[in-house]
């Protein structure tokens, strides 16, 4: 009698890393809550799809706590992915699990429209102009997040400085840093640079890394833009 000997294939795990949102809550809750809207009420789709990490090292709650502040931020349309700032006895089953091994991190500036370039480019009654234009260059560890539409940088994004944006990107200078068009939910939305050094380039949720980036886009102006699910860059002769 011959014997059969499967072979089984081994399960392969992955370390991944992908951008999140950090709220670091402070006290008092409902107090923070209220800022919060306020910022959801100028930006209101900005967190909508996106990974969201709660940092509790500012406060002392219970889980039950806990649990009552993560169903608040549902309420928002946030969705928490895990938490920081509390010790392994704290948690429970209920719980987001707890997030380890965090690199650094930015602040993230919502900004509002340049209203000196919106009157030399008047707006019917009730638009809300559609672009905002960075005469200065974006410097390094600097954030800068308009979701209401396209950004154009005049200058540089430096190394460690990132643009958001809920359209289009234009950068005329040098990008060193990160930039992130479409957070909306803009899928035409693209990334152009004059020169492109990038950490990071996404669109939505799809990104690349600067070890992900072929070396024959580097140094020269580039565009970038979703095919599908694929986020593509190439040079612009």
């Amino acid at each position: 009698m011959s014997s059969l000997i499967i072979q089984r294939q081994s399960l392969k795990f992955r370390a991944r890393n992908y951008m999140t949102f950090v709220f670091t809550p402070r006290a008092p809750i409902a107090e923070w809550l209220m800022d919060l809207d306020a910022t959801l009420e100028r930006s209101k789709n900005f967190f909508t799809g996106h990974a969201v990490a709660l940092d509790l090292s500012a406060v002392r709650l219970s889980a039950n706590g806990i649990a009552h502040l993560i169903a608040n931020l549902e309420e928002r349309n946030i969705r928490v992915l895990g938490i920081e700032g509390i010790e392994p006895n704290e948690a429970t089953p209920e719980l987001p699990p707890i997030l380890r091994g965090a690199r650094g991190v930015q602040d993230v500036e919502l900004r509002e429209p340049d209203t000196t370039a919106a009157s030399e480019n008047p707006v019917r009654a009730g638009e809300k102009p559609a672009s905002l234009l960075l005469e200065d260059p974006v410097r390094s560890g600097q954030s800068v997040a308009f979701i209401e539409g396209d950004v154009t940088v005049l200058g540089s994004v430096g190394s460690g400085a990132e643009v958001i944006a809920g359209g289009s990107i234009h950068i005329y200078g040098t990008l060193r840093g990160q930039a992130i068009a479409g957070v909306t939910g803009n899928r035409r939305a693209r990334i152009f640079c004059h020169r492109f050094e990038a950490e990071l380039l996404a669109i939505g949720s799809h990104y690349k890394t600067a070890d992900e980036i072929e070396d024959s886009v580097r140094n020269g102006p580039v565009q970038a833009w979703l095919d599908g699910n694929t986020l593509k860059i190439s040079a612009m002769n």
